[in-house]
């Protein structure tokens, strides 16, 4: 599938805030916890928890979500297909929905128990 500028502009408007509960809620009905999304959350985006609390209180845009984020430089490895789009696929134009695909299909590996250390890729050295 080809994303669209539509589409960009559309996830860049949604409010994080309102899709935070809806990761958790598949997690922990999968056995995992509040903790774990924060931490892979952390590792993608660099925002700690206070940081994150702080987004999810003031409703921040998944724009603006990722416009504050220090995307992990490892965040090029994070490949495959989440909701019909393969992630290495989206033009580098549509940021945003690129990266809020990343992120999905992190929290994705973690609801179907893949390791963390998995989860949060490092280069092969």
């Amino acid at each position: 599938m080809k994303v669209t500028p539509e589409k960009n502009e559309n996830v860049a408007k949604m409010i994080f805030a309102s899709i935070y509960p809806l990761y958790l809620d598949r997690l922990k009905k999968n056995g995992r916890t509040k903790e774990e999304l924060d931490q892979v959350i952390n590792w993608f985006t660099g925002f700690d928890q206070g940081a994150l609390q702080a987004l999810i209180d003031e409703k921040a845009t998944f724009g603006t979500f990722f416009q504050k984020a220090k995307i992990n430089p490892n965040a090029h490895l994070i490949k495959g297909v989440v909701c019909g789009y393969r992630i290495e696929e989206i033009e580098d134009e549509f940021e945003v929905y690129k990266q809020c695909r990343r992120m999905e299909k992190l929290i994705d590996e973690l609801a179907r128990g893949r390791k963390m250390e998995k989860i949060m890729r490092e280069e092969k050295k």
